[in-house]
């Protein structure tokens, strides 16, 4: 694989983005969630029970014990860590110089503070994914901060790899976990006909990918079985033309979720886990500098490399064809499928290629590491030589270790190579399972909603007489509103309705809070159902009854004439799902008390200090705001003055460019070669770099950071020559800068 140098920025600048739009997602859903009167306290989860802040820390890793140092309670001290962490994260977008080891330690170390205690709301598979690929990030990023340089080190391409190997496990895990999971709906290739109206919070554009005729809905879920599981083990394929495919395949399926579903930032996190898939060279492609590498492949090769390709993907079409009966049907215009497969000949399929894919991890990890070794022992310079072999031991030591317990989770998908595991690696997984460092994977695993999609409706009112839906946001509800869309924002309150209706009331012990807080009409946990509280049909007088009743809904369908229908969704009645109940109703207080939902002791007063002023005059300011409409304007500002900062970059290049040109003119058609002795031996060239150098601080945080660095490894030799250098030698200096620039 070539240099990674230009994608490894983008993978970095790229979790900056998601680690804000995480942080600021939560940070607007904490009251309602986990304040002292919302859903589920946080502070229920810390109990100070006398043991030392090390032991406390050591049973539950969060920074929320430092909550009564700073003065503040649970609540307020979540605030602050979801501040920070977006300040951080918003700093590390426009500041390359902060996208370094430190900051991303902060970063992850904050979000699992906010994970420990986030309970049934924060245990979703892309939070556990953001933990898992936020540590990785600290092995990737830099150390600028303590070193106070950017340069290419060694061994990035091993640490990078792990990107690579995370994004194999999930896209292979998510593929496999559909057909071993016996659902008749993936088996039958009919899911996508349940998914667009089925999953959790759709898109407008669901609603048209749901009216697409069944055959095509069938090849959909063909081609998603071949992108999840037969094109990952393209990723670690020699041949990089493979690894690109592979890159676009995974690319065209992540942009169709975004576009027909509201995933949060799970989907924008595997299009950054994707960049491990490229190199420089391509990123250079994208850029329009393809004209600047030269290709020193013979023709021979590359014949055979061609060749190699399309016997690759030749492979792939006809093994879909075989695996799933494809036929052309002229009648129908169509093309018909089916599983041509049984379930105990995937399952021999898999326990053939488990053990099999991890030694092509092991070998594809060890050609990177060999790579990264002898990298090293070809730099120049003892001390050089030394260092970096020092870190290629450290940084090949870490990601060797994270490899090996990662094959604990990934080895779930078949139990039979699980258990041979080593014992000892299990047992190490165990020490840091707490931590969330590594975790299994397995999305949409079995197709809910088949017989419609169950939605559960609450209703509330104040003479028991007459009731009033109460409309949420984001799920669906209100027949002729349209879906919404809130990528990358989670309201996960909506998420968890749409857990609650899969089931009866009793699987969700929340629900029973949700309902006592709607009594007591509490603003915080209104403003996650209708962050403009005005929109809340009870926001002058909290209801004296409420219900719930489940439905089942269902997309509306095109009319005879083609034209579109004036509402979206359709449903029926289903069931009761939670009885009338009021403040003080027998059943209400029992399931409060069953579910330890009622405070057995106050709050403690937490003194008004500095800090907790602070945090309550941010809330205030952002009181109200849509967390998509705020974390869409902090992405676009980071993004708009990165894209300032880039342009300007550039026009400096192209300044010095045209500088260095007209010099070396002049300097050519000179008739004396120390034409500029007031300089000392050096030309207006040399003393503008030097400049531009001083004034940029860090010579590795401007725009032409890979070539700088490419040319101090292609000429160390000269380097070294030019330090040994007598100052006073000026005539001797000039004439060598000057037979330079002839070449």
């Amino acid at each position: 694989m070539g240099e990674i140098i230009q994608p490894q920025r983008m993978f970095l600048w790229s979790m900056a983005v998601i680690y804000l739009a995480a942080f600021v997602s939560l940070y607007v859903q904490i009251p309602g969630l986990y304040g002292n009167e919302g859903l589920l306290p946080a502070r229920w989860q810390l109990r100070y029970s006398g043991k030392s802040l090390w032991e406390q820390l050591l049973s539950s890793p969060s920074l929320l014990w430092f909550g009564p140092q700073l003065g503040v309670d649970t609540h307020t001290a979540m605030e602050l860590l979801c501040l920070v962490g977006a300040a951080l994260s918003f700093a590390a977008t426009l500041v390359e110089s902060l996208r370094d080891s430190v900051v991303f330690f902060c970063l992850w170390a904050l979000y699992l503070s906010m994970y420990q205690v986030g309970q049934v709301f924060l245990y979703f598979q892309w939070d556990n994914l953001l933990l898992e690929t936020g540590f990785l990030c600290i092995l990737v990023a830099p150390l600028t901060l303590l070193r106070g340089s950017r340069g290419v080190r060694e061994h990035d391409r091993v640490t990078f790899w792990l990107i690579r190997w995370l994004l194999f496990r999930l896209m292979f895990a998510s593929g496999v976990v559909k057909l071993t999971s016996r659902c008749p709906t993936w088996w039958g290739l009919t899911a996508l006909t349940y998914h667009y109206e089925t999953q959790c919070i759709p898109t407008p554009l669901a609603w048209f990918a749901h009216q697409l005729p069944v055959w095509w809905q069938k090849l959909s879920v063909l081609g998603t079985f071949v992108i999840e599981i037969a094109v990952p083990l393209l990723f670690f394929s020699p041949q990089r033309r493979l690894r690109i495919g592979a890159f676009y395949l995974q690319v065209l399926l992540q942009v169709l979720i975004i576009l027909t579903g509201n995933y949060n930032f799970f989907n924008l996190l595997t299009l950054a886990l994707c960049l491990s898939l490229l190199d420089d060279q391509h990123v250079s492609f994208w850029l329009r500098k393809a004209d600047k590498i030269s290709n020193n492949d013979s023709r021979l090769c590359s014949w055979l490399c061609y060749l190699l390709e399309l016997a690759v993907w030749s492979l792939l079409i006809f093994g879909s064809v075989i695996c799933f009966d494809l036929k052309l049907d002229s009648t129908k215009n169509s093309i018909t499928s089916r599983t041509a497969f049984t379930y105990h000949q995937f399952n021999q399929f898999l326990q053939k290629v488990t053990i099999p894919s991890i030694w092509i991890g092991v070998l594809s990890l060890t050609w990177e590491m060999v790579t990264a070794m002898f990298r090293c022992a070809c730099v120049s310079g003892f001390l050089k030589r030394f260092w970096g072999t020092l870190q290629w031991s450290v940084f090949a030591a870490a990601t060797a270790a994270m490899f090996t317990i990662s094959l604990v989770p990934y080895s779930y998908i078949e139990y039979d190579s699980h258990g041979r595991l080593w014992p000892g690696v299990r047992r190490a997984y165990d020490l840091v399972d707490r931590f969330q460092l590594v975790n299994s994977y397995g999305l949409f695993r079995r197709m809910t909603g088949v017989s419609g999609r169950p939605e559960v409706v609450i209703e509330g009112s104040n003479d028991a007489v007459s009731w009033t839906e109460i409309e949420f946001m984001y799920k669906p509800g209100n027949l002729s509103a349209p879906p919404a869309v809130v990528t990358p924002h989670q309201p996960r309150l909506d998420w968890q309705m749409w857990f609650a209706a899969l089931g009866d009331q009793t699987q969700a012990p929340w629900f029973t809070s949700l309902m006592y807080r709607l009594l007591q009409g509490k603003k915080d946990v209104i403003e996650l159902i209708q962050t403009d509280v005005s929109q809340y049909p009870f926001h002058r007088e909290p209801p004296a009854y409420l219900r719930a009743h489940r439905y089942r809904y269902w997309f509306t369908e095109p009319k005879a004439d083609g034209s579109y229908p004036e509402r979206w969704w359709r449903r029926v009645y289903d069931e009761e799902f939670y009885p009338t109940v009021h403040l003080g109703n027998t059943f209400l207080e029992t399931m409060l008390t069953q579910y330890g939902l009622k405070d057995k002791s106050p709050p403690l007063h937490m003194p008004n200090t500095t800090v907790a002023k602070g945090v309550r005059w941010v809330r205030s300011h952002l009181r109200g705001v849509p967390a998509p409409i705020l974390i869409w304007t902090l992405i676009a500002c980071s993004a708009t003055l990165c894209l300032l900062h880039g342009l300007q970059s550039s026009n400096k290049h192209s300044e010095r460019t045209a500088v260095t040109h007209k010099a070396a003119m002049t300097d050519h058609t000179a008739n004396a070669p120390d034409s500029s002795p007031d300089t000392g031996g050096k030309s207006d060239e040399e003393e503008e770099e030097e400049e531009d150098e001083d004034e940029d601080g860090d010579g590795g945080d401007c725009e032409d950071e890979v070539e700088y660095c490419e040319g101090e490894e292609k000429d160390p030799v000269g380097e070294d020559k030019e330090e040994e250098e007598d100052e006073e030698e000026d005539g001797i200096e000039t004439e060598e800068i000057l037979e330079k620039r002839k070449l």
